[in-house]
Parts: C-alpha cells; sequence; structure tokens
C-alpha cells in the first residue's frame, strides 16, 4: 500500500488559486465519499485550510492513485495547475509530519495546523473513509507533532507584534487577569494585539477612537468599553496596559498627561505600547517611574528574535521527522498488522523532495 499526497499550499500558489480548490465544512463530507469511491483509492483525507488543500489517500498503485485524484480534481475545480505538488511514499509522509509539526506554516512552528490537521482526519474517520494504513498514519504524524513540541524550542519566542507584546506584558505583570488595558486607535494592529492580549486572560479592556461608533463596534467585539476619545486619558488612572495606534500627526500621549497617573500610582507599573507611524506615544514618556514604553520598532525587533531561535530548531526538528519517516514507510512496506517498530537511530536517509 502506497501513501499519496496531492496539494497546493501558501508557498506556492497566491490566495485566488488556493480558494478555487478550497473545499468548505459545508461540503467536505460529500467530497470525502466521492474522493473515496473512486477507483484505486482504498482510503482518504482532506485537508482544507486558508493556507493550504491537500489530498491524502492509500493506493496499492501510486502513479495511477495520484492520476485518479488529479482527474477528480480537475472534475470539481477546473485544471490542476502547476502550483500543485504529486507527493508519494517516503515524500508524502514527510510532508504531512512536517505539516503538522508547523515547518510547512506561514509562521514556523505554530499549533493551530495540528488542530485544523485533527479536525480533517476526524471528519474522515467518521465518514468511514479511513482504515488501517491512514489511521496509522495520522495518528503517527500527531505523535510526531507533540514530539516535535515537547523535544524542541520550534513553537517558543513571540513571532508577531502581537505575541512580542502579550510576552513582554506577561513579564511584567505575571498573570494578566487583573490587568485592565486600553486601546487607542481602532486600526487592524490595535485590534490584533489587543485580542492577543485578550486570548491570555487580560481582565477587560476600553476602547477609543476618533470614530466613536467604529471604538463602540471593536469594544463589543472585545467583550470591552467604548470610551469618546476627548475622554480617554480621564481613565488613565484605571489601566495597567495602553496600546496606541491612531493617525495622529504629533504625540497624543505626553509626559505632562501621564506624570501625573504615575505620581497617583507609585507602585503600579503602566505598560505602553506605541504602535503608530507617526509615534503616538513622546520618548520622554520612558523617563516616568513605572512606566515600560516600547514602539513598533522594538516589538518587531524582539518578534525577529523569536523567529531566528524557530528557525534554528527546524534542523533537529527534521531529524525527528526523518526518523518517524522512516519507520512508517518500513511498516507500510512489510504490510505488517502491528504498529511500526522503532528503528536504530541514523538508520535513515532523508527522502529527498
Amino acid at each position: 500500500m502506497n501513501v499519496i499526497c496531492l496539494g497546493i499550499s501558501h508557498r506556492q500558489a497566491a490566495v485566488d488559486v488556493r480558494e478555487r480548490f478550497a473545499v468548505p465544512d459545508a461540503t467536505l463530507n460529500t467530497v470525502i465519499g466521492e474522493m473515496s469511491a473512486l477507483p484505486g483509492i482504498a482510503e482518504s483525507v482532506i485537508v482544507s485550510t486558508c493556507n493550504r488543500v491537500e489530498f491524502y489517500a492509500a493506493s496499492e498503485n501510486a502513479s495511477a492513485g495520484l492520476n485518479t485524484l488529479q482527474r477528480f480534481l480537475e472534475q470539481r475545480s477546473g485544471p490542476v495547475t502547476p502550483e500543485f505538488y504529486l507527493l508519494d511514499g517516503q515524500r508524502a509522509i514527510n510532508h504531512l509530519f512536517r505539516v503538522v509539526s508547523g515547518l510547512e506554516s506561514m509562521v514556523i512552528g505554530e499549533t493551530e495546523i495540528l488542530g485544523q490537521v485533527k479536525k480533517s482526519y476526524a471528519a474522515a474517520a467518521e465518514a468511514k473513509a479511513t482504515a488501517r494504513h491512514l489511521n496509522k498514519l495520522f495518528q503517527r504524524a500527531f505523535n510526531v507533532a507533540k514530539e516535535v513540541r515537547t523535544k524542541t524550542s520550534i513553537t517558543r519566542g513571540p513571532v508577531s507584534v502581537g505575541s512580542a507584546t502579550v510576552d513582554l506584558a506577561e513579564r511584567i505583570f505575571g498573570s494578566l487577569s487583573s490587568c485592565e488595558a486600553m486601546v487607542l486607535g481602532a486600526g487592524e494592529t490595535s485590534e490584533l494585539t489587543a485580542k492577543a492580549l485578550l486570548s491570555r486572560g487580560v481582565k477587560s479592556i476600553f476602547v477609543s477612537n476618533r470614530s466613536y461608533d467604529r471604538a463602540a463596534a471593536l469594544a463589543a467585539d472585545l467583550k470591552g468599553e467604548a470610551i469618546p476619545f476627548e475622554e480617554w486619558d480621564q481613565r488613565l488612572h484605571e489601566i495597567d496596559i495602553l496600546i496606541s495606534s491612531t493617525a495622529a500627526p504629533h504625540a497624543i500621549v505626553t509626559r505632562e498627561n501621564l506624570a501625573p497617573v504615575m505620581h497617583q500610582r507609585p507602585q503600579r507599573p503602566l505598560f505602553v505600547i506605541d504602535l503608530a507611524v507617526p509615534r503616538d506615544v513622546e520618548a520622554e514618556v520612558n523617563d516616568l517611574e513605572g512606566v515600560y514604553l516600547y514602539d513598533i520598532d522594538s516589538l518587531k525587533a524582539i518578534a525577529q528574535q523569536g523567529i531566528d531561535v524557530r528557525r534554528k530548531e527546524v534542523v533537529l526538528c527534521e531529524q525527528f521527522i526523518e526518523r518517524h519517516v522512516c519507520e512508517f514507510h518500513a511498516w507500510l512496506e512489510a504490510g505488517r498488522v502491528g504498529p511500526p517498530q522503532a528503528l536504530p537511530e541514523n538508520i535513515c536517509t532523508r527522502p529527498q523532495s
């Protein structure tokens, strides 16, 4: 039995190409059923996310199976573009293990893809589209992802402005469960950063924007409170974290309006994140006792450090994956009934792409 994969991802194709071949959740069971009924396709799993669409199958004849999948996809969505990859054997197994481990993601090491693949596999299993070979393949893939995450630093370190902000806030405050935050401006960057803080348990969020309607809409999304823009400085004494990203041509957060607030709370630090260009916050604010000021450049630098850490871990991750690929491929070749057996270290040769 052979494992095959026909797929397309963000690495090769733009979103307008990917979306043409995407399989929505509403039609996933139907498409899995159609795919499983194809001649020469014994088992099947479809992984369809915003960044990739991949069709996995077990087939006695790899070449014939891939040709069948390609014709099936062309009948559904039109001509298969050159961006598609056709993988079989160790290359297909290796690819799946890399995907679930986050090595093929836009952000190396991200963990969301593991949950997405688990959901895809569960849907295929529920539709009875999988059997012995793909069941063991995907179960092994999930074990690989777990090993990669626990034995390497691939998921560690912030990789975006939002995650860098959250990590820094937790270094200053520890738990964020008792912290209150304020967002000045309601643009995409400040919204994403506020949502990152909310995901780590920040107690509440105030939103202030020149357009009160926009502030109210974002506050509702964040389950927070909207504040008229002319009143935001009157609420500074209540907050622990200030995120500013407005389109003002000059600084709106100054030493003058922060100094009185900090005198009233000598033992309570204020974390200030300035995401605006030009900057919203005077540099002199950082001289105030208890104020921690970070601008967009410093946050990007911190995020880049996180990306560099993850990239260095890729080689180690690939070593773990290589061993699992060889073990699983040996099990397929032998046609064994039991689980794949562990092989001696250094016996594998990485499959060539």
